[in-house]
């Protein structure tokens, strides 16, 4: 047998190769070309290629998910009731049911493709802990108002006054414990890193690489004295290698101290990014152009801002950031879903410093004076929730705190009862105002949004493409809606160029295109309506730019619905009649498209201008949830809220670089 083993393994295919040979020279075929004989000059190489891993597009995918959620490790979300643990969340973000604090389901109505639990680092798993008396941090005097806080009977909207108050006061009341020495401060950092261990094994659990992906990561919440809002969250690219525990505020207040750490982290191989959130709470404080100790803004300061910080979270339940009406008085769109209140107060947040648009122009400053641009970031959106489930849809909004806002009345949008007026007045949280003979709750639920989703384009739902996509800006911001969106800019594109022409000859959102002999750029903008919202009513770039140290901003529409034109005069579409019956929230049928695409050319380009562009998608009219809750419930609508919205969808900008002389 061992024989003919190596017989057939020896002889056998030179036997074959001899026996081909002798044909060949037989038929005579040995006198013609080798090409000939096997079909060169006759075939031609095809370009297409074939990828081993069928669900990769090289042409990019978009993909949704929100990149901002708390679950029961938060301190305040444990506080408003929720109890659903980040395994929990992921499950949501699947498609399954999960359990709201005040007792309900809530399930998207499609699944996501990515999530990430993004709990507070700052005593990440304390109240939890300090509400179940079998554990050392519940012995402490200070935290007994908490015991069983969520049990089951303490589930309701009668617990309110209990939860406010051992909410506010936990938090000082631990901190100055821990700093006279009468807590311990070694306990508080052990559940802080059992929590986090616990939040990494619930993302590895759930990654599923090419149909839904989980990020590791957590919210960094700092402030300023005056409670400006200067929070991130931070997500890391891989979970393989991850620091034992998050840095927060307890280790620096300072922004620039978690730029320093993750620079830190990233010198030893650990990839992270972090993501500002809420700047139009943050009352001037987000994007100023000074540095922590007032310092003007310097390049070492700037590529380190922008080296960790490469996207800013545009908008969520608490209000959009794009814009304010004092910042773009031309835009008739800057006053969508405005929060005027800082985070967790009423007092007023100043617009100026805290908005994305006015910072993307102040980067254009600090590049025209030479210095790294500061600002050069991404749109992204998400929610904010604190149930361990988005909140996304007007028509099922269930907003984001738990037991504190779960229905109409305690959010604001229909009437209060007397007993539910005197729970609110004796929790202090929110004040009751009189409107036409109704009480309402009222503060900042009322100005909340049920809001947004990032959208990634990537080759595939892994957690290498997304997180390369969040990297390289290829991301886009939705209100909700699953609106896909897209822009590219380039200086040859032709009417037949397909998409990997406008990735060949051009660059995609979130990429800088440098200057060429002075011809202005073609944007190539589209949008894609989500079946289950609205129709889109018109598709539109924005436009910034730098003059002699002075900013400038233009809204162009370039795209309308219906087949209707702009009009060169006012840059606007016409208006469609899109309708909306408040009675029944219904809206017109027949009206507004279902994508939008164009060709555009800047007609007041400038080659000598460093200018931005990004676009923004705009559905037509729909009820805002606060007018679906009271056609819920069966009352004319709250007078003093907008009744209507339009849905929106906003590209990362691309950068126009003058050309260098």
């Amino acid at each position: 047998m061992k024989i003919y083993d190596s017989f057939a393994k020896f002889l056998l295919p030179a036997i074959l190769v001899t026996f081909l040979l002798a044909c060949a020279e037989q038929s005579g075929v040995n006198d013609v070309s080798v090409d000939a004989r096997f079909g060169g000059n006759q075939l031609e190489m095809p370009p297409d290629t074939i990828n081993a891993n069928p669900e990769t597009n090289a042409m990019r995918n978009a993909y949704f998910g929100d990149l901002h959620v708390h679950t029961n490790y938060s301190f305040d979300a444990f506080a408003f009731g929720t109890v659903a643990s980040p395994y929990d969340a992921y499950r949501f973000a699947r498609g399954e049911a999960i359990k709201h604090p005040a007792g309900f389901d809530v399930k998207l109505r499609a699944p996501l493709d990515f999530y990430a639990v993004t709990d507070h680092a700052m005593f990440l798993g304390a109240v939890k802990e300090a509400a179940d008396t079998s554990t050392d941090f519940s012995k402490y005097t200070h935290v007994q108002a908490l015991h069983d806080l969520n049990a089951p009977q303490n589930q309701n909207f009668e617990s309110l006054p209990q939860r406010v108050t051992a909410f506010s006061t936990f938090l000082p009341d631990t901190l100055a414990k821990v700093a006279d020495g009468s807590v311990d401060g070694d306990l508080v950092n052990q559940i802080a890193k059992d929590a986090w261990a616990d939040t990494i094994r619930a993302a590895e659990a759930f990654n599923d690489p090419g149909s839904f992906t989980t990020f590791v990561a957590y919210e960094f919440t700092s402030s300023t004295d005056d409670r400006g809002n200067l929070h991130r969250n931070v997500i890391f690219e891989a979970a393989d290698r991850l620091p034992a525990m998050p840095f927060s505020r307890f280790h620096s207040q300072n922004p620039e101290g978690l730029w320093d750490w993750m620079d830190g982290l990233r010198n030893n191989g650990i990839e992270a990014l972090a993501i500002p959130h809420n700047s139009n709470g943050s009352n001037g404080q987000m994007f100023k152009m000074v540095d922590w100790a007032s310092n003007p803004v310097d390049d070492e300061w700037a590529r380190k801002r922008i080296r960790n910080e490469p996207l800013v979270e545009v908008t969520q339940v608490k209000g959009t950031s794009e814009t304010h009406p004092v910042l773009s008085p031309a835009d008739e769109w800057a006053d969508f879903e405005i929060m005027p209140y800082r985070v967790a107060t009423t007092l007023a947040s100043e617009p100026k410093g805290s908005y994305a648009r006015e910072a993307l122009l102040d980067g254009l400053s600090l590049a025209e004076k030479g210095i790294t641009n500061a600002y050069q970031f991404g749109l992204v959106g998400a929610t904010d929730t604190h149930v361990g489930a988005s909140s996304l849809d007007e028509s099922n909004f269930f907003s984001k705190v738990g037991l504190l806002d779960a229905d109409g009345a305690r959010r604001g949008s229909v009437p209060m009862s007397e007993g539910e007026v005197e729970i609110v007045r004796s929790a202090g949280r929110v004040n009751i105002q009189e409107i036409d003979g109704n009480e309402y709750a009222t503060g900042a639920y009322e100005t909340w949004s049920a809001s947004g989703l990032t959208g990634v384009w990537a080759e595939e739902n892994t957690r290498e493409a997304l997180y390369s996509a969040l990297r390289r800006k290829e991301v886009f911001a939705t209100s909700g809606p699953r609106i896909k969106i897209r822009l590219f800019a380039g200086y040859d594109y032709e009417e037949s160029d397909g998409l990997a022409d406008r990735y060949a000859k051009g660059v995609p959102m979130g990429a800088e295109l440098h200057g060429a002999d002075g011809r202005a750029p073609v944007l190539v903008a589209s949008a894609l309506r989500d079946p289950s919202s609205a129709a889109l009513q018109r598709l539109q770039i924005v436009k910034g730019w730098v003059a002699n140290g002075q900013t400038y901003e233009e809204v162009y529409d370039v795209a309308c619905s219906d087949g209707a034109e702009v009009d060169p005069e006012t840059n606007r579409c016409p208006d469609n009649g899109a309708t909306v019956n408040l009675s029944d929230c219904s809206i017109s049928e027949g009206v507004g498209s279902p994508n939008l695409d164009v060709s555009w050319q800047d007609p007041d380009y400038n080659p000598d201008h460093l200018a931005f562009y990004y676009a923004r998608a705009l559905e037509n009219p729909t009820c805002r949830w606060s007018t679906w809750d009271a056609v819920k419930a069966g009352v004319q609508p709250r007078p003093d809220l907008k009744k209507t919205l339009q849905e929106r969808a906003w590209t990362s900008p691309i950068w126009v670089m003058p050309q260098e002389s």
